[in-house]
């Protein structure tokens, strides 16, 4: 290492380190790949990516993309003109203005990658396409990284897709829940309708610059397929814009892993794959096995009738989309209400409110916030909010909910009705960055609440060591994450008994 410091220079050693994945301070063919092709302007085709040979009968996909750069003015350092941020460290985000491929043609077989592991699945039961590898105890991997591993299997379609937005797409994303995810919403005597929802980001810069994470918040959609893979019918694959912020950013400020890494969030109005029709066969033949021409007499396109499909099941999309949210994020069991219906759901159930309010969302993708800072939304879900004791007494005792700071603003600004601005005003004054879990009454007064990262932090210390009643520990849990969390639950169910009294 250090003949390699001295050989190479630190920003010499941080590129040559990103291209060396297994960190046995040499680069193998495979290794160097990425700078032969950066160099040589070709790209080689790998084992992982070859394709099967096409079938001579075999039908082809028209897909498009549509792509709206992300808005730089909802970037919380737009607000200081990004003052401190070299426009270098800006620049692979501020060109990418239009899609790597407005348009690609696939074959429809590389889709069978979507389909179910067996033929017997209820709707909506998840499997994966992509199986997350990591975990809360996993940690996550590196930052320091330019380009793509080569995609192997199921991820070769998903890459190749992502591919037509952007020329380094990961499919498996540095934090968890990595992966990609689907359940059938339709089912016909020869078709599925199948949901899936995908985590995976972006590398936006390149040497000489440093590292640029830009990862939305998730990618969902839906493709209707023959369940023999020849034929599809429809497809379409998004990045949900109906949240005021939906993406996720960081960037490194140095040449190390320990480097200092600067983190934002903002809004991208559009990002979205579509078909422009189903998939039709490359080559037509007659009843006779002669190849006719593509186009009639006329020099017109031939146009193909394509039969009605007949559901015979069928489960509603916003079903489908939970069920695949729960896959990824087991807390989710829970139901999170948005905000002002929480509290309507609270006054009609006399319940009180179990409410997360964060800077960046809870239930997308998305990484620690703000880095290295274990308090964040990613900590909370993988641990206390996901144990069994937790969803139990959440899903008895409370309604939740979570918001982003800025929606809450947003809403406090909004004088059309003053009973919600009120709400937004008592959540927001005692909101502390990054995260703050509040507990209240149904007309928004707060009983309790705690910072996530004092949380953290008093949940690491050894039980004798915590001062505060408060959250003393209880001997029935062996996670004092847990058992620290459930007795502020209770606390605020104990706080409450005089105002939810009959």
């Amino acid at each position: 290492q250090e003949l390699a410091l001295k050989a190479l220079g630190n920003e010499g050693l941080f590129l040559f380190s990103s291209l060396d994945t297994n960190k046995d301070l040499y680069l193998s063919p495979e290794e160097f790949k990425p700078i032969a092709e950066k160099l040589t302007g070709v790209a080689a085709v790998s084992d992982s990516e070859e394709e099967e040979p096409p079938d001579p009968d075999g039908e082809t996909l028209s897909i498009v993309a549509k792509f709206q750069p992300l808005l730089m003015e909802t970037m919380t350092k737009s607000k200081d003109g990004f003052l401190g941020i070299s426009h270098v460290a800006l620049s692979g985000l501020r060109n990418w203005t239009a899609p790597a491929a407005p348009m690609s043609v696939l074959l429809a077989r590389q889709f069978k990658a979507f389909l179910p592991p067996k033929d017997n699945l209820e709707l909506g039961d998840p499997w994966w396409i992509i199986p997350s590898e990591l975990n809360i105890f996993t940690g996550y991997l590196s930052n320091n990284r330019f380009y793509p591993p080569p995609p192997k299997g199921k991820e070769v379609i998903i890459h190749k897709l992502l591919s037509m937005f952007h020329p380094r797409p990961f499919v498996r994303t540095r934090f968890a829940p990595q992966g990609a995810v689907a359940c059938l919403q339709a089912s016909s005597s020869f078709y599925y309708t199948i949901a899936f929802r995908i985590h995976a980001e972006f590398q936006l810069n390149e040497p000489p610059n440093f590292p640029f994470w830009f990862s939305p918040g998730q990618f969902t959609g839906y493709i209707v397929l023959s369940k023999d893979s020849s034929h599809v019918r429809d497809f379409r694959l998004f990045v949900p814009n109906n949240r005021s912020l939906n993406v996720d950013m960081e960037w490194l400020y140095g040449a190390s892993e320990s480097s200092s890494m600067e983190v934002d969030i903002g809004y991208l109005p559009q990002m979205e794959l579509e078909c422009t029709g189903p998939s039709v066969p490359s080559v037509i033949h007659d009843e006779n096995g002669n190849i006719l021409d593509s186009r009639d007499p006329s020099g017109e396109p031939i146009q193909f009738v394509f039969e009605e499909i007949t559901w015979q099941q069928e489960i509603p999309w916003q079903e489908a989309a939970h069920r695949l949210e729960v896959a990824m994020y087991p807390f989710k069991k829970v139901s999170y209400l948005p905000f002002t219906e929480a509290f309507e759901r609270a006054q009609a159930e006399k319940k009180l409110v179990h409410s997360i309010l964060l800077w960046g969302a809870l239930d997308d993708h998305q990484a620690p916030v703000p880095l290295p800072v274990p308090g964040s939304g990613r900590t909370l879900r993988e641990t206390v909010l996901e144990s069994s004791p937790i969803l139990a007494l959440l899903n008895e005792s409370f309604i939740s909910s979570w918001s982003l700071v800025k929606e809450l603003e947003e809403l406090q600004n909004n004088r059309e009705n003053e009973f919600y601005s009120k709400l937004a005003k008592l959540h927001l004054e005692k909101y502390n960055f990054p995260v703050e879990m509040i507990i209240c009454l149904p007309n928004g007064t707060v009983i309790h609440h705690i910072n996530a990262n004092y949380f953290l932090d008093i949940t690491s210390m050894k039980p004798e060591d915590v001062e505060s009643s408060i959250f003393s520990f209880s001997t029935n849990f062996e996670d004092p994450s847990t058992a620290t969390y459930l007795q502020f639950l209770k606390e605020g169910l104990h706080r409450a008994k005089p105002y939810l009294q009959p």
